[in-house]
This record gives structure tokens, C-alpha cells and sequence, in this order.
């Protein structure tokens, strides 16, 4: 009988690209957290609790180097780790709202950036109370089809529409130096601009954002938030379905994957001060054949990319 050692007979956990699993973030300047929840109120797509294990086995499709703008490997520089899921349980919202914050903390805490996988939308917000408690004075970046920053009616105070509602009257961001961009699309709602804006929140619409270009619109979200630590928050549904289908709320009129992809190089060329990514609502029994969750994990990658020029450790190796 042939002998095998122990490492070649047991595989190991599926990670981010392949990162280590391990809680231990001594030297890690980045770590990956899964986010396994959605409220369970959407009324026929529930699905983005399954969001973090199909990006996780959609991300061994990304390669490590980008041999034209990124020939370095980000998940070695970084010392890249991925921790895991939190232990909760999807519908009990505030219970994990709290786990969620307190899981962000510990990574935040350790002077770790954390990169987060959702999740229905309203993870973000226990997100933000963990960073801004870490990070006073802090701004948010979302690039979403919805503002995310509706009214609310109790009983249903917490849902995947209000968490930017609460960021800003929690004061966990400062609303007025804060943009949400790539805004579209039909709601069951009237006056969601008039509501977003009555928070003091900055809107660029997908319209507006095409019309006046990337490179016009973040010069101006570069000198809102230059000098403060920045949330960046991506709702997968802001790009169009035809290359994301498996989210929680479709809108036809979004980024293109080539788009989305250039969005998040130009934003990491501002020179801000990231403290957060945050990629949420990749609903898997949705999606078709994995492409909104490859989406995610490659737009994740591109996100530890900038994670490294930010940090000043993205330079080729010498040969």
C-alpha cells in the first residue's frame, strides 16, 4: 500500500484566493470576513446568506498577478487572512448586527483592514458602527443602484434599505462629505432622493455619472474626503444584470464589469484613506453559473490591489 502523508490526504478549507484561514492577525495589514446574513423580509429574493461560500469558491478563477497594472501577488503583500464567517443566524437581525460589529471590531482593533462579504445590504451597517468607533470622522463611499438611505416604519426598523438612514443619524459617518454613486432605477417609494438628501448625503446618479464621467466625478469626491478615513461600500447591483444577475434587487442600467472593474482602479488612485471594503448582495440562487460571485471576488481582488498602493507595498518585485 502506498504511503501518504498527512498533508497530502485532507484538503483544506476553501479561503479568499487561496489566504490562510486562521483568527490570528498578527502581521496581517488586511483580512477577509464573511458576512452570511440576509433579513429574510424581502418579499421573493432571499438568497445573499449564501453570498460569502460562492465568492469564496468562485475567487480560485482569480489569479494572483495582473502583469500590465498589478504584477505583484496583493494576498502575499497584505499577509491576507481569511477569518472565516461570523456565527450567526439569518432573520435574528439584531443579535447579528451586534456579532457583526463585534467580529469588525476585533479586526479593526488589530490595526487590520477588514474586507468584508455579504450579505443582504444591511450588514453595512453594523460594519460602520464598528469602524467609525475605531475611525472618528469618517466618510462613505457606496456605489450602489439604491441609496440605501430610506425611511423606515417599525416594526421593520433594520432592513436592506435604511442602513445608510441609521449611519448618518448614528452619526457613524458624516453624511455631508459622504456620495452615493451609480444611483437608478424604479422603488416602491416616492422621494428617495428627497429623503437621501435630507440626511445630507451626496447623490450621483448612474445618469450623471456616465455624463459627466469618472475621472469629473471622483475630483470631487477626492476633495470630499481627502484627510478622512473612507468606508468603501459596493452593492453588487450596481452593475447592470446582464453581468450580475444573482443579486437581491436587479436594475437594468448599471456599470459593465469592464466599468465596475476601471470604477474601483480610478478610486484607488485618489490617494484616500480606505479603512473598509465592504461587497455585499451576491445572492447565489439567483446568479447564473457563478458570474456575479466571480464578479465579486475579482472586484475584491482589484480592492486589495488598491489596499496595496495605498499602504505603499504594490511595487513589482526587482528581477
Amino acid at each position: 500500500m502506498a504511503s501518504f502523508t498527512d498533508e497530502a490526504l485532507h484538503t483544506k478549507p476553501v479561503t479568499f484566493m487561496g489566504a490562510p484561514y486562521t483568527l490570528d492577525l498578527a502581521g496581517a495589514k488586511a483580512a477577509v470576513l464573511g458576512l452570511p446574513f440576509d433579513c429574510g423580509i424581502h418579499p421573493f429574493r432571499i438568497g445573499s446568506r449564501q453570498g460569502p461560500q460562492a465568492i469564496r469558491e468562485q475567487s480560485i478563477l482569480v489569479r494572483p498577478y495582473n502583469s500590465e497594472l498589478a504584477d505583484f501577488n496583493p494576498v502575499e503583500r497584505l499577509g491576507l487572512v481569511d477569518r472565516g464567517n461570523v456565527r450567526l443566524t439569518p432573520g435574528r437581525i439584531v443579535d447579528a448586527f451586534e456579532r457583526i460589529e463585534a467580529a469588525c471590531r476585533l479586526i479593526h482593533d488589530a490595526g487590520t483592514i477588514p474586507v468584508t462579504m455579504g450579505g443582504d445590504g444591511s450588514v453595512s451597517l453594523p460594519q460602520m458602527r464598528a469602524a467609525a468607533r475605531r475611525h472618528p470622522g469618517m466618510v462613505a463611499l457606496h456605489i450602489d443602484s439604491h441609496t440605501d438611505s430610506y425611511g423606515w416604519q417599525d416594526p421593520e426598523r433594520y432592513n436592506a434599505a435604511t442602513q445608510f438612514t441609521h449611519a448618518a443619524a448614528e452619526q457613524c459617518v458624516l453624511a455631508s462629505r459622504s456620495y452615493h454613486i451609480g444611483i437608478r432605477g424604479t422603488t416602491f417609494t416616492p422621494g428617495v432622493f428627497r429623503q437621501t438628501k435630507s440626511l445630507g448625503y451626496n447623490i450621483v446618479s448612474m445618469r450623471e455619472l456616465m455624463a459627466r464621467g469618472f475621472d469629473h466625478v471622483l475630483a470631487e469626491v477626492k476633495e470630499a474626503m481627502a484627510g478622512r478615513p473612507v468606508y468603501l461600500c459596493w452593492d453588487m447591483d450596481s452593475f447592470d444584470p446582464s453581468c450580475a444577475p444573482g443579486v437581491a434587487s436587479p436594475s437594468w442600467g448599471g456599470l459593465s464589469a469592464r466599468e465596475g472593474i476601471e470604477l474601483m482602479r480610478r478610486i484607488g488612485e485618489l490617494g484616500l484613506d480606505i479603512v473598509a471594503i465592504d461587497v455585499n448582495t451576491v445572492s447565489p440562487p439567483h446568479d447564473v453559473g457563478g458570474m456575479t460571485a466571480f464578479l465579486a471576488a475579482h472586484l475584491m481582488y482589484e480592492g486589495l490591489v488598491v489596499l496595496c498602493r495605498q499602504l505603499g507595498i504594490a511595487q513589482p518585485q526587482p528581477a
